[in-house]
This record gives C-alpha cells, sequence and structure tokens, in this order.
C-alpha cells in the first residue's frame, strides 16, 4: 500500500523526520537519563512517562519513514479550465439549498472540517476533471447519492502551505 503524495509532501514529512531526529530524539533520551537518575524505577511516574514519549518519537520517525519509501509521487495534470489537485472549488448543493467551498487536496492534508478534501473522498472523485457549470453526483453510498453544481474553480499550485496532519 501506499500513499499519494507530492515532492512537497515528502519534503515535509522530509523535515518532520530530520527534526524528531536533531531535536526530540536528544530531548527525550535527556528526560530518560535525568529521571531514571531520581531512583526506583518501578514508581517513578517520570522515568514512565519519559521512556513513553521516546518510544512515540521513535514509532513515529519509523512510520514517516515507511511513508516516504512507499509513496508515490503524484503532480497535477488537469487543463486549465478544469477541477484538479490543490483547486479551491465553489460547489452549489441544491438539496441542502447552500455553497460550499472545498479544496482537493492528497490524502496527507485532508482535513474535512477545514474545507480540505482529499482527492480520494466521494466529493473529490466526483469533482476532479469537471469544470464550471457541470453538476456531478457523490455518491455516498449504494442507497444514498447527491447532487452538486460546480460554480468556481480557482487554480492554484501546491506550495506546501496545507501542512501535513501530525498524529
Amino acid at each position: 500500500m501506499y500513499d499519494d503524495m507530492t515532492k512537497e509532501d515528502i519534503a515535509k514529512i522530509e523535515e518532520e523526520i530530520e527534526y524528531r531526529k536533531m531535536v526530540v530524539r536528544k530531548e527525550a533520551i535527556q528526560a530518560v537519563k535525568e529521571a531514571r537518575a531520581h531512583g526506583d524505577l518501578s514508581e517513578n511516574f517520570e522515568y514512565h512517562a519519559a521512556k513513553q514519549h521516546k518510544n512515540k518519537n521513535e514509532s513515529r520517525i519509523r512510520y514517516l519513514e515507511k511513508m516516504v519509501k512507499t509513496a508515490h509521487i503524484i503532480e497535477d495534470t488537469s487543463a486549465e479550465d478544469e477541477i484538479g489537485l490543490f483547486n479551491t472549488v465553489t460547489v452549489y448543493i441544491p438539496e441542502d439549498d447552500a455553497e460550499e467551498q472545498y479544496k482537493i487536496v492528497t490524502s496527507m492534508r485532508g482535513d474535512s472540517l477545514s474545507g480540505l478534501i482529499t482527492k480520494e473522498s466521494p466529493v473529490g472523485q466526483a469533482l476532479l476533471g469537471h469544470k464550471v457549470g457541470e453538476t456531478v453526483t457523490v455518491k455516498v453510498n449504494d442507497s444514498y447519492s447527491y447532487q452538486m453544481e460546480i460554480r468556481k474553480i480557482e487554480k492554484t499550485v501546491d506550495d506546501g502551505s496545507d501542512g501535513i496532519r501530525s498524529f
């Protein structure tokens, strides 16, 4: 399994790996040493907390390194007048009589509460490749779908500013 990522996604992840290795790891090791010096380890909460923090950091490093190693590099290849990756789209949903705005992003940056929807999501899949004025059907599941009218497309490039979700 792999994640679709841009070169900017990879750069952000590598930046986090470097920070965790050079800064967080050193701080965590120092915290474990200091807590160990307090004596009896069986009842030393500070020691156990420091070890847990150190282990979580090492886990995160391994996770990020695996993501970079297995990443599938993608680029936006959409035409100028159609929805592509990193575009902000304004849609009208007749069922709700509401206008919504979404930015199509990679799975690494998805945050639906902030309007960042992934290209793999039902809405993202329905919108990609379509143009202003078109109506698309968003299939939620086998028994429910709804319509969206595309009102506006704002073309943007991937500058990495959407950030990567941290766990």
